[in-house]
């Protein structure tokens, strides 16, 4: 019964010996590309963190800067934000920031610079319609209306649309299209439902054209 025992467990091990001849290379390859894949992931996980804690320390820097009112620390600082943490939402979080200050301080084409460059690198929608809107302000503000009309004129997600509109209004009012800013106002008007004290201030915009807002919708509503 031992020695057959015995031949049993030869027989065993001589199948493993060549099931592993056979397979055994390949195997050793597939578990080094799994755990070296597991590997990757983790070390890219551990990089995203680091590179976050990093960003988010640059982004305190950028805050004292702007707090402190030197312009060239705040412009050094975002530009080392945008050099090195680029892609992060605290870069354009400090954009953000630097732009008010460069603008509140006389520094205009700064500004309008540090908002170009979040509209063109935002993922995040909300991020990118923010920076359109506040730069085609300062374009409206430098009167430079075919540029504010630019960027007004691209697709916004529908909570920003409203904002867009009364923001084209705007423009075109200023340019002396008041028929046009007129029909920009209603759109705005109609979007902005959810935004009643917002909404107010565009149906003053439409009361000094000499429209009626509540009662143009009346008179669609009973066509």
């Amino acid at each position: 019964m031992a020695k057959a025992l015995d031949l049993d467990e030869q027989e065993q091990l001589d199948q493993i010996k060549h099931f592993w001849k056979t397979w055994g290379n390949l195997i050793s390859w597939i578990l080094i590309a799994v755990l070296g894949s597991y590997a990757a992931w983790n070390g890219y996980q551990y990089w995203e963190r680091s590179q976050a804690a990093k960003a988010a320390a640059l982004y305190d820097e950028v805050e004292r800067a702007v707090g402190s009112g030197d312009i060239a620390r705040v412009e050094r600082s975002l530009a080392d934000m945008k050099d090195k943490f680029g892609r992060t939402q605290f870069a354009q979080q400090s954009a953000f920031l630097a732009a008010k200050t460069l603008q509140a301080q006389g520094k205009a084409d700064a500004a309008r610079e540090a908002l170009s460059w979040v509209a063109q690198v935002a993922t995040d929608p909300g991020y990118r319609d923010i920076a359109r809107l506040r730069l085609a302000a300062l374009h409206l503000d430098a009167k430079a209306y075919e540029d504010a009309l630019k960027q007004l004129g691209s697709d916004f997600t529908p909570e920003m649309s409203g904002l867009a509109a009364d923001l084209r209004g705007d423009v075109l009012q200023a340019k002396g299209q008041n028929p046009e800013a007129a029909v920009a106002y209603q759109q705005a008007w109609k979007k902005l439902a959810d935004t009643p004290d917002y909404r107010r201030l565009v149906q003053a915009k439409l009361n000094a054209l000499g429209i009626d807002p509540d009662a143009t919708a009346v008179s669609e509503t009973t066509k």
